[in-house]
């Protein structure tokens, strides 16, 4: 199928361009093209005078509406989880399965290649866990929290084929085997939920780890006699980084900071979940966080257009840089940069449109274009 978006602000992804429009055919950008130069004859779509941006990609979510992968890890809860992410303008995601039994890690990664199979929207499986540091397990259930072996690595990359995409890991927990294992199968290592020293996690960076999950969260902080993990973050000229900007995970000014010293290395995640009473991951919402039985913080409330929003009211971060926090970088931490992430010739029509508020009006995947 062949249209011309138009009547619409374009966010590139490097580029603001007013009066353009979007050229699609067949699932990818043909071309991006000024108003006057955009062809004739050819099927038109108004955009309502709305912007559009690439198609948002969130790494760690959980659950939405009611189901949390935690509990049900099942091509069910996928199609749920996907369908409230693209509903936000997000096209891409990973569903995040947080530290817990062998058995339901195992099916996670199986439920996983299973939908990979049959529904567009899943990026694929984030492990969180189970090879984390008991001393900054956060809200993770230490009963599941184990020694990480190559035979377990095996295991994992067994069953779950080429859908494990990205996973957690306290680097001073793990062996240089573990990691290179990892790394060969081309699976993003993310640091976190760990206390190591700054020395033990720039170790890590240099050795293979290329993230760190969640910011500030369930990691060793910054300090002046010992910068911990924070500062191996900032410190590093390759390591990327996750963030939660709700103002409730870490303060707005720190997400500016951190934003002005990584710069394109910083992410946006939304580490939403979902109301729950079963399983061992049992949520319950307080204003906008999620907190658990013993009401420790357990996860956000947050979309990611929220999270964007935060980060130009509160942090003064510029939109466009915001919407590159949510789509370009962590297609680039994926090595998907080359389809993903911008608006431009050959790539994949994933997009969304959005009104001044970044409210969500259209979502698009491979050009299929939806109104909400």
């Amino acid at each position: 199928m062949r249209y011309l978006l138009r009547n619409c602000l374009v966010y590139t992804g490097s580029t603001l361009l007013p009066h353009h429009t979007l050229l699609v055919k067949d699932g990818l950008i043909e071309a991006v093209l000024p108003e006057v130069a955009a062809p004739t004859d050819v099927l038109t779509v108004d955009a309502q005078g709305l912007s559009v941006a690439p198609g948002l990609l969130d790494l760690q979510v959980y659950g939405a509406a009611g189901e949390l992968f935690s509990v049900t890890p099942s091509p069910g809860a996928l199609t749920t989880l996907c369908s409230h992410a693209f509903r936000h303008g997000t096209t891409g995601v990973l569903a995040t399965m947080p530290t817990n039994s062998w058995a339901l890690m195992r099916q996670a990664l199986e439920a996983g290649q299973e939908f990979c199979r049959q529904q567009p929207g899943l990026l694929g499986i984030h492990l969180e866990g189970p090879f984390i540091n008991p001393a900054k397990k956060g809200a993770h259930q230490a009963e599941f929290i184990r020694e990480a072996t190559v035979a377990d690595v095996e295991e994992l990359l067994a069953l779950a084929g080429r859908t494990l995409k990205m996973m957690t890991l306290a680097p001073e927990m793990v062996s240089a085997a573990v990691v290179a294992r990892l790394r060969a199968a081309d699976v993003v290592l993310s640091a976190g939920h760990s206390n190591a020293t700054f020395a033990q996690a720039a170790a890590g960076f240099r050795q293979g780890f290329t993230a760190a999950t969640h910011l500030f969260n369930a990691m060793s902080a910054l300090q002046g006699r010992e910068p911990g993990m924070v500062g191996a973050v900032y410190d590093s000229a390759t390591a990327y980084a996750s963030i939660i900007a709700d103002g409730v995970h870490c303060d707005f000014a720190a997400v500016r900071i951190s934003q002005k010293i990584l710069q394109e290395r910083l992410f946006l995640i939304t580490d939403a979940v979902t109301d729950s009473q079963q399983g061992a991951y049992q949520f319950q919402r307080e204003a906008n966080r999620y907190v658990d039985a013993q009401g420790t913080l357990a996860g956000s409330a947050l979309t990611l257009p929220q999270a964007i929003r935060n980060c130009v009211q509160h942090a003064g971060i510029p939109l466009e840089e915001a919407l590159r926090m949510a789509s370009l970088y962590p297609a680039q931490l994926l090595g998907l940069d080359h389809e993903l992430g911008y608006l431009s010739s050959t790539y994949r029509a994933d997009f969304w449109l959005f009104d001044e508020h970044l409210t969500p009006h259209a979502t698009a995947r491979a050009g299929e274009l939806v109104w909400h």
